[in-house]
């Protein structure tokens, strides 16, 4: 795989790497959203919620509309939905997993 590719795929995931953006991708699954409704689920200042927004949007994932003096983001590519599956499905099968092994070592 070209160095680029690998390099571009792991800022992409980086991206990803906070519970805070995870949390505001699963809200975004349902549609846009309004900051205004994002800062109480999410409890954390406007200013952090900012920086991470901006993150996702810096790589692609989420734009903003502007109606009056609310701004609300949407999800550009729900492929990320499914990334976000597929690891929870990971996670998942390895908890599974772990339970089995501990099982067999009582």
């Amino acid at each position: 795989m070209d160095d680029i590719v690998i390099k571009l795929t792991a800022d992409f995931l980086k991206s990803l790497a906070h519970p805070a953006r995870i949390q505001i991708l699963k809200m975004l699954v349902q549609g846009e959203r309004c900051v205004c409704e994002l800062i109480p689920v999410l409890d954390i200042e406007q200013s952090n919620l900012s920086q991470h927004l901006g993150i996702l949007r810096k790589q692609g994932l989420i734009n903003s509309r502007k109606e009056g003096t609310k701004v609300f983001y949407y999800v550009v590519h729900p492929a990320v939905f499914e990334i976000i599956a597929l690891v929870e499905k990971i996670l998942g099968d390895q908890i599974s997993q772990s339970q089995s092994l501990l099982k067999l070592l009582k």
